[in-house]
């Protein structure tokens, strides 16, 4: 006999049930099994395991010699049979979507992951290897309670919750706790059940990881359509996105400073830097190398719960060439802050020494929204008045941080690349604006995907980028990148539908597929000038960079272009100068003429309005090649990449790689020691580095300085530019130099100073020093220079050597 919950029960009887249904599995072997077929198994297999733990059970049986003892009305209470005549009968039409009400009551004895004997818990619910949900965080408890609450809509019934339990570790990986999958078919619907689920581990089915008690609801969601949907666009807009919010407001914090953090290297210093984490919202400081460190640097969080939740802080030492040091940790309890106020807080931290200093702000805001495409709000004139008067001219001093508002309309995409093996793609969509991040449901098995679906965003940086992305949604791995289009908020034509070319993850090349966008943009102008004079908004932590050998060479061509530019225009004056085009060089000279002569100081913003208003009428003119240039050039850099490539397969191995690296960092090191050289070289001219250039300096100082006392500068550079003009004129055959660089060039670096040994000083040298200096100086400036000389002597001589 088989005891259970609901009485006693004929082990035979059970027995002879199961060897029924294996037979009629064996007469069925050599036909293609069915979907009822596949249901019918999956429904006896969770039927013995639900009699197995003890669970409420759901039995399907379709065979007419079941014993009486079935037929028992306690056991009935808790058994649905249904008989060979109700099974049989065409089914009804079934509905096109479930909502699954779960609740997430609590977990028992759950597994230990955390070296104080206690674990971090928090779960996630996945379906078709989509992420639908992930609970807060329970802090140190291997029995939590959540108590949330969660729907979902489902729209095929075969594919299971997949539940999992991870243990949170800020900064490192999460540990995984075990999982459990709940499998929907077998639930009897519109009923709530009491659900157990014990999880397991698949690589060690045999660890106790503990259990999970839920409350599961299922129903269908009969009559609700996309048709229904549409007979009712009438209502209130402004409620259709209350309900839509995405987050309840915005936590800003401003890292201040730390105080007393602890050394942690060799030299009784530190390079802290501290690392913010909520949920999935995670930032990084900058890393000054003190021990007293001041950042002064904000950051903002989106708040989703309405009791608010935690902020965990984390202290490192950054170490070149190896794991960071760990230095302490706080957290922020948010439920704790009242709203609409700054809190200043010193929060100590724990296994580590110092305090760190935050002004911490809650404030409540409806960001951004989601909704359909049969409802948004700039379609509804009254909503479009009511936002077109909150960015009026007349509240430009309200409320600075709310710049406007961009909706986005996702229509659909068109010829996507196909990353599955059959052909074929999962396409979603994800559209961002600075830190905010929304996405469409997924398009099973389709490269011509139709979203219909309408994001709204606040707008806080007019100078922002909307960035929309489509990717292939995979169920065992992260997704796969199917395009990607970057359009500046500036560059949006209102209410335009137009297909843009998806390009690929670094935006310099197109890639295969379009999508459709229509964007509306609503913004006040005098509060987006004004943002546009404070620091652009940090973006969460991004992925470290890596080295690549294109992106390298793609910037050393960057600045090699910045650098011929400014040679160019040099090379065009010089030019002047030479009197190659005498029409030219009479001219600029006429003009330098009469803007010296006749200079003041508001003519150094006019002069910058000048190429500003050129510029402005080739672009009303139609002449505009600003961007063509610039393709052209990143474009000619690649296409030479991509010939030398063809011509050569070679080349792409790692040593060729190497050689075109070394190339780049040649060029760079040269520009550098030419840069580094100079600066030394002015250094060391007032470090007397060089006793005969320093008197020099000085001799060639007084002078300036008395002619720029005694002479107007109007008329020294106006001389000066009449000499530049008229030398070539003079002596045609002069060679052109610049006194100061040539000056310059005889004083050594520092690394010409440590490779020669510093002669030292002459009596002859001193002499000749002196005789730079004019016969009117005073007997107490004499003395000061003979003293100087005798110092320097005494420095440079070789007893000192």
């Amino acid at each position: 006999m088989l005891t259970c919950r609901f009485g006693l029960v004929p082990l035979g009887h059970i027995i002879n049930t199961l060897i029924i249904s294996v037979q009629k599995c064996l007469n069925r072997v050599n036909k293609a099994p069915t979907q009822p077929h596949r249901m019918a198994h999956a429904r006896r297999w969770q039927m013995w395991q639900g009699w197995k733990d003890g669970s409420t059970l759901i039995f399907v049986n379709k065979h007419k010699n079941v014993d009486k003892h079935f037929n028992h009305p306690t056991l009935l209470a808790g058994i649905n049979i249904l008989g060979p005549g109700n099974a049989e009968t065409a089914p009804a039409a079934k509905p096109e979507m479930y909502q699954l009400d779960i609740i997430l009551k609590r977990g028992n004895n759950l597994a230990i992951r955390d070296r104080g004997g206690t674990s971090d818990p928090y779960v996630k619910f996945k379906i078709s290897g989509k992420e639908v949900f992930r609970s807060k965080t329970i802090n140190k408890n291997l029995n939590p309670v959540w108590d949330e609450r969660v729907s979902l809509l489902v729209d095929n019934l075969r594919e299971p919750l997949y539940i999992k339990v991870f243990d949170y570790d800020f900064g490192l990986q999460d540990d995984f706790m075990g999982s459990a999958y709940l499998y929907l078919e077998s639930l009897e619907h519109q009923r709530t059940l009491d659900v157990t689920l014990d999880l397991e581990d698949p690589q060690h089915p045999d660890h106790n990881l503990g259990s999970l008690d839920l409350g599961v609801t299922l129903s269908p969601k009969e009559g609700v359509s996309r048709e229904a949907q549409q007979q009712h666009p009438s209502m209130r807009l402004s409620d259709v996105h209350r309900k839509a919010q995405l987050w309840r407001g915005i936590v800003s914090i401003s890292l201040i400073e730390a105080r007393d953090l602890r050394p942690m290297d060799a030299n009784g210093l530190s390079d802290p830097y501290v690392k913010f984490r909520m949920g999935h919202q995670k930032y990084k400081s900058k890393i000054p190398k003190t021990l007293n460190p001041q950042w002064r640097e904000q950051f903002d969080f989106h708040l989703y719960e309405e009791h608010g939740g935690f902020i965990d802080i984390t202290v490192w030492d950054k170490d070149a060439g190896k794991k960071d040091d760990f230095m302490g940790r706080c957290s922020i309890d948010l439920s704790q802050l009242s709203k609409e106020h700054t809190h200043k807080l010193d929060l100590p931290l724990d296994e580590g020494e110092g305090v760190l200093v935050l002004l911490v702000t809650l404030t409540g805001v409806a960001a951004v929204s989601i909704s359909d495409l049969s409802v948004n709000m700039l379609d509804d004139p009254h909503e479009r008045h009511q936002i077109l008067q909150r960015y009026g001219i007349l509240r430009s001093f309200h409320n600075l941080k709310d710049v406007g508002v961009v909706q986005v309309k996702v229509i659909r995409a068109e010829g996507l690349m196909a990353a599955d093996v059959t052909g074929k793609s999962d396409p979603f969509c994800v559209v961002e604006l600075s830190n905010d991040r929304l996405q469409t449901h997924t398009i099973y098995k389709n490269l011509n995907p139709e979203w219909n679906k309408v994001f709204t965003f606040n707008v806080k940086d007019i100078h922002s980028v909307l960035e929309v992305t489509v990717y292939d949604e995979d169920r065992d791995r992260s997704a796969d990148f199917l395009g990607k289009v970057a359009i500046p908020l500036l560059n949006i034509q209102n209410g335009e539908r137009k297909a843009y070319g998806l390009k690929s993850k670094e935006l310099t090349g197109p890639t295969k597929g379009v999508i459709f966008l229509e964007i509306d943009v609503i913004f006040n102008a005098v509060k987006a000038g004004l943002r546009t004079l404070i620091p652009i908004e940090q973006k969460y932590i991004e992925d470290e960079p890596r080295v690549s050998k294109q992106l390298l060479l793609q910037n050393f061509n960057r600045v090699r272009r910045c650098i011929l530019f400014l040679i160019n225009v040099g090379c065009y004056v010089n030019s002047c100068f030479e009197w190659d085009s005498p029409q030219r060089s009479i001219c600029a000279f006429l003009l330098f003429v009469l803007v010296v002569w006749n200079f003041e100081l508001y003519m150094i913003p006019l002069a910058l309005l000048l190429p500003l208003v050129w510029s402005y009428i080739l672009i009303a003119s139609g002449k505009d090649t600003r961007q063509d240039l610039v393709m052209e050039d990143l474009l000619e850099d690649e296409d030479e990449d991509y010939d030398k490539d063809d011509k050569d397969p070679e080349r792409k191995s790692f040593i060729n790689k190497l050689y075109a690296i070394q190339d780049v960092c040649i060029s760079v090191q040269n520009a550098l020691d030419v840069v580094a050289s100079y600066g030394e070289r002015i250094k060391n001219t007032f470090n007397w580095t060089v006793p005969f250039l320093s008197w020099l300096a000085i001799a060639a100082l007084c002078v300036t300085t008395i002619l720029v006392y005694c002479i107007p500068l109007r008329y020294i550079i106006l001389a000066w530019g009449v000499n530049k003009f008229t030398k070539k004129l003079r002596d045609p055959y002069t060679i052109d130099n610049n006194e100061l660089l040539d000056f310059l060039s005889r004083v050594p670096s520092d690394v010409q100073v440590v490779g020669v040994t510093p002669p030292s000083s002459s009596l002859s040298l001193s002499l000749f020093s002196l005789s730079l200096l004019p016969s009117t100086y005073s007997l107490l400036s004499l003395l000061q220079v003979i003293f100087t000389v005798i110092y320097i002597d005494l420095c440079h001589s070789p007893n000192h050597y």
